[in-house]
């Protein structure tokens, strides 16, 4: 290579550099503002995840120590006080709160609770059918036979999240409205249920037996 090529090389480079000089001096804010932008954001989103940790800690701290209340009047009361932010949250505190006027004997507070729930479209579909279930069997006989059985139909289909406790609940309404037969045929169809837990089939051979079915013959099926 000859001197002057080496010259023209030379020249090429330092004007490259001096070029890439500028660029930098024109631009390079912008790299450090997304250097920034990108610390701050994981940052924030590590700040947010301590924060929602520590909320959810101290809401469960909350609702642990007003379910430890020795009366029901008195888990009212301290479930009351309790407030979130959280959406999700705070369907499942209605329906805690809901329990505990139960057990008060608040029933029409607990009923408006358990209503407001089922018709949030918000709110999770379990939280919605729990509610809802939880509805008609305070209800109980106070309530349309038809929309009670609608209801309890709905509940019960298949892949419903309560569908065993729904099940329980029409054979309870049929023997109620006098229907023996159409009560032992569901009772026995619970036995079948792979949902169905130890508690709940034993109540449910207990029925039938009380209802006068043979226990041996939903035992067996049970087995199949």
């Amino acid at each position: 290579m000859s001197d002057t090529d080496s010259f023209i090389d030379e020249v090429n480079e330092e004007l490259r550099r001096d070029k890439l000089f500028h660029l930098f001096r024109k631009y390079g804010w912008i790299a450090v503002a997304l250097v920034v932008l990108v610390v701050g954001a994981a940052s924030y989103y590590e700040w947010q995840k301590v924060r929602e940790k520590a909320a959810a800690e101290a809401l469960g701290d909350s609702i642990i120590l007003a379910l430890g209340a020795v009366s029901p009047e008195s888990r009212v009361q301290q479930l009351a006080t309790i407030s979130t932010d959280n959406t999700q949250a705070q369907y499942y505190l209605d329906l805690l709160k809901s329990a505990s006027q139960t057990e008060a004997g608040d029933r029409t507070a607990a009923l408006r609770l358990l209503d407001a729930v089922a018709a949030d479209t918000d709110a999770p579909e379990v939280y919605r059918q729990l509610a809802e279930l939880k509805a008609v069997i305070l209800r109980g006989a106070d309530q349309d036979r038809a929309t009670r059985m609608a209801t309890l139909e709905r509940l019960a289909t298949a892949g419903a999240p309560f569908r065993v406790q729904a099940m329980e609940q029409q054979a309870l309404a049929m023997f109620e409205f006098g229907d023996k037969d159409g009560a032992l045929v569901i009772l026995k169809n619970i036995l079948n249920e792979p949902g169905a837990t130890q508690g709940l089939i034993q109540r449910a051979q207990q029925l039938i037996v009380a209802l006068g079915g043979e226990l041996s013959t939903a035992a067996d099926a049970a087995t199949e």
